[in-house]
């Protein structure tokens, strides 16, 4: 396969797991932001939104600086152009991709990202005074679902059904880490309230927008606690979202990639690292490190062999 098809097909599933993970930024963001005050604490919902998606720097350049204002922020993460991870950025960014590469899709695949854009801007006709936050996330979470069904459903498994799986499971295990660490900056205002009603709720408001709460409650019962969460969340291999199951995934298609190609690169190298790093953890480690700190360190490692795998397929000079 040609490195820029390769490259269009692994960005097109990055761009459109993006977006829902955008979109899941946003419903944790607006349904902690419903729930009572308990103090002032450290850092608004929002804020902590912002310092997740990573893109903080470029919203205080074009909204200002002080404490991000909801409206603002969904404008900035809905429909702003000027950043690249917000929902409409990425809706255009993996049509432009599937068309680039149109005849390494399938007319229902490429019938999905069609509508997708269509839809995105009949959205964008809607008065934002009118605009419900939740109908937009929603929406976004089943387009995306739909696109990732009719790629499983109608797809050859070839080496760009590999090259669309690696950019899936790389941006989840990026966004799932992201997400995750969302309660990280959502501060409580003591100590007193850890392991309090308050902070079990926002827990609880975290599996809610993963579409993880249930499949939770049957792998750990009624219990929710911030190891059993971080447990499901990070190395657990029966959580799909799980960091552990998408570095296992990526892995995987590397690893056929390897196999299919005749030869193993320094990305294969790096994700059996990656993988066996995280094999190796248990939650008490991870918590001794710290799990802001460990997740921002996975963040990292998953962004560098993103970079691999782009230095060794996607550029044109395999290594």
């Amino acid at each position: 396969m040609l490195s820029r098809t390769a490259s269009n097909l692994y960005w097109l599933a990055r761009y459109m797991e993006r977006a829902e993970a955008t979109a899941r930024l946003l419903e944790v963001g607006g349904r902690m932001a419903l729930m009572p005050k308990a103090g002032t604490g450290y850092r608004t919902e929002w804020e902590s939104i912002l310092q997740a998606s990573g893109t903080a720097i470029g919203f205080r350049q074009k909204y200002g600086e002080g404490p991000p204002r909801q409206r603002d922020l969904e404008s900035h993460m809905i429909f702003d152009r000027d950043n690249p991870s917000s929902i409409a950025s990425c809706i255009e960014n993996a049509r432009e991709n599937g068309r680039i590469v149109r005849t390494a899709l399938t007319s229902e695949v490429w019938d999905t990202l069609n509508v997708s854009l269509d839809e995105l801007r009949m959205l964008e006709r809607v008065p934002r005074s009118s605009l419900v936050l939740t109908d937009v996330t929603e929406w976004t979470i089943r387009r995306a679902a739909m696109l990732r069904g009719s790629m499983g459903a109608t797809l050859l498994r070839n080496d760009g059904f590999d090259f669309l799986n690696i950019g899936y499971y790389l941006e989840r295990a990026d966004t799932t880490a992201r997400l995750l660490d969302v309660k990280y900056y959502v501060l409580l205002p003591k100590v007193d309230y850890v392991g309090s009603g308050l902070d079990t709720l926002q827990w609880t408001m975290l599996l809610r927008a993963l579409s993880t709460k249930r499949s939770y409650h049957w792998a750990y019962g009624g219990d929710i606690s911030p190891a059993k969460i971080a447990d499901f969340l990070i190395l657990n291999r029966q959580c799909p979202r799980a960091l552990i199951t998408s570095t296992e995934g990526a892995l995987e298609h590397l690893e056929r990639l390897g196999r299919g190609y005749g030869r193993t690169t320094s990305a294969q190298t790096e994700a059996r690292n990656l993988m066996a790093e995280i094999a190796e953890m248990t939650v008490d480690d991870i918590f001794e490190e710290g799990l802001h700190e460990y997740l921002t360190g996975f963040i990292g490692a998953v962004a560098g062999l993103g970079n691999t795998v782009a230095a060794v397929y996607l550029s044109g000079e395999m290594q």
